[in-house]
């Protein structure tokens, strides 16, 4: 998975255009992927100037699995979210190693990375900062919260009150703060993993319609399988600090400079026409669905085009295909939908039902 050649300081240097400035060394020889159609049949030729993005994302992933252990999805959703400008929801028992993922993803991106523990007296001055008072200068002086990062993981974000969830909202979808109507600015890029646990629900708030849709994906995050777990036993019940085998074992690939300039290039893959018609059907047919009663909406769509853009840049290719949107469809949209009272009754789950009417969607030929 790593390629001792790829130098992301040098090979994440793009014109305008989107093209390197200076060409990636060769990758080595890999078979075609199998969901991809041919680029001269479909009118589309692979330059090969995504390239440097399907080696960074390999580069990640093979630094974050020396210390982090599976959840695979996990780990692609938030990557994909990253590179595509989105946020994270998590849904998971307590014990999974969120903090550590987000610690060492943050020490792999080279980006700077925090951590929120939501309680029922937080405030939005908690999070978001407030001014302070100085002494010697007889003048208010802005203190940042701890927003004020790259990678942030909210931590139990249920477990405080409507007016603090408000206070992400801006935060979330404008990379922002205003105090006393002053506007800060976050530094970009800026990504929000929050958590949420599935099974208790005392003293907790449901996350508000308007909230939930600012997030990108909602991952379900599962207990690890036998052989992972040994893993987990053996990597991690020495007493070592966290902070010393990401020291030792964890090299930083990228910085935020260069993630930016990815985001930018993963925002020129073509997505052909039929693939935003088959995508558009998708989110509609939530809103006639029998078991749904509320449907996505359209920031689903754009989800699922961006996600698809980005899944596709993530392979080496310039073209989204239908594959790349039945990766990501699932988390993308099972946020944004909910069951009718009758099929909650009836024991059916999001999951089940998406899957259920997504294969009523027909899938366009490329």
């Amino acid at each position: 998975m790593n390629d001792p050649q790829f130098n992301p300081e040098t090979d994440l240097n793009f014109d305008p255009d989107g093209v390197p400035t200076e060409p990636a060394p060769a990758p080595e020889p890999t078979p075609p992927l199998p969901e991809a159609p041919h680029p001269v049949a479909t009118g589309r030729v692979n330059t090969g100037r995504f390239e440097p993005v399907r080696q960074l994302y390999q580069r990640i992933c093979s630094e974050v699995s020396k210390v982090y252990v599976g959840q695979e999805e996990l780990v692609l959703s938030t990557l994909v979210a990253l590179f595509s400008g989105g946020h994270v929801l998590i849904e998971s028992v307590p014990g999974l190693g969120k903090t550590l993922f987000v610690r060492t993803l943050g020490k792999t991106l080279g980006t700077k990375f925090g951590r929120i523990q939501f309680t029922a007296d937080l405030m939005p001055s908690d999070i978001t900062g407030a001014p302070i008072f100085n002494m010697k200068t007889q003048e208010f002086t802005f203190r940042p919260g701890p927003v004020f990062t790259q990678i942030l993981l909210a931590d139990e974000i249920n477990r405080s009150p409507a007016k603090t969830h408000a206070a992400l909202l801006e935060i979330m979808q404008e990379r922002r703060v205003t105090v006393e109507r002053t506007t800060h600015q976050l530094e970009p890029p800026f990504l929000v993993m929050a958590t949420q646990n599935p099974i208790e629900s005392e003293g907790t708030y449901n996350l508000p319609e308007a909230q939930l849709d600012r997030f990108m994906f909602k991952v379900m995050v599962e207990y690890p399988t036998a052989m992972e777990e040994v893993r987990v036993l053996k990597e991690h019940s020495g007493q070592v600090a966290v902070e010393q085998r990401l020291e030792d074992e964890v090299a930083t690939v990228t910085g935020p400079e260069q993630i930016m300039k990815a985001i930018q290039l993963c925002s020129q893959v073509l997505v052909a026409d039929e693939l935003f018609d088959y995508i558009n059907n998708i989110v509609r047919q939530t809103r006639s669905w029998p078991q749904f009663h509320i449907g996505a909406s359209p920031r689903a769509g754009i989800a699922l085009v961006q996600g698809a853009r980005t899944l596709a840049a993530f392979n080496g290719r310039d073209y989204a295909i239908p594959d790349d949107v039945g990766e990501i469809v699932l988390p993308a949209l099972r946020h944004r939908v909910v069951l009718t009272a009758e099929a909650e009754v009836e024991g059916h789950q999001v999951d089940e039902a998406l899957r259920n009417m997504i294969r009523t969607v027909e899938v366009p030929r490329m």
